[in-house]
């Protein structure tokens, strides 16, 4: 039976995420994947789409709004991927009953702002060179791994060699498939 994976995006949604393709090519015919858009999720309709009002129409409700949304449409135990504030809506589901088999969350950087973690089986995988990534002090104090991919920003999750490790670590961890892979250079804190 194909393990039920779900997809949630970055705050662009599908607007510019082209390199969700790559995710689904990889990982397609192991999975059986529901995608959802944040921004859909969220009800944003913004007529003005820069970085600082989509960022803010999350803020300020659009996170709490796709949180409800996502525990409306989500009964079933499922494997969850998501990116950056798609990360930020899975963790408080999550922490809201979500059923979630596992969670891989990659650049969720508004996670640090949480004192709490799910209780749930997660992943949690940054770029070095991201200024807004949880602290090792955050991480040390909820007992928390983080992964950390040194010379790589929060868009990390668009870099085909990420994708293609994210991809093997979800397929090892569903169907015991062994890949040999290339391996990254990394740093865990």
């Amino acid at each position: 039976m194909t393990q039920r994976l779900v997809i949630v995006s970055d705050m662009w949604g599908a607007k510019k995420g082209l390199w969700i393709t790559s995710y689904l090519g990889y990982l397609q015919q192991y999975f059986d994947i529901t995608f959802y858009d944040s921004q859909q999720l969220a009800n944003l309709d913004l007529a003005v789409q820069t970085e600082k009002n989509v960022h803010e129409a999350f803020l300020n409700g659009g996170i709490d709004t796709a949180v409800s949304h996502l525990l409306k449409k989500e009964k079933t135990p499922s494997y969850y991927l998501a990116f950056s504030t798609g990360g930020t809506i899975v963790w408080n589901a999550a922490k809201k009953g979500l059923p979630v088999k596992s969670l891989y969350c990659i650049s969720a950087t508004r996670i640090r702002l949480d004192n709490s973690k799910p209780n749930v089986p997660f992943s949690l995988l940054y770029g070095g060179n991201d200024s807004n990534r949880p602290s090792e002090v955050w991480a040390s104090n909820l007992g928390i791994e983080m992964e950390v991919q040194p010379n790589f920003g929060h868009t990390l999750y668009e870099d085909e060699k990420i994708i293609k490790k994210v991809c093997l670590s979800l397929l090892k961890e569903v169907t015991n498939i062994t890949i040999p892979q290339q391996p990254l250079e990394k740093k865990v804190v």
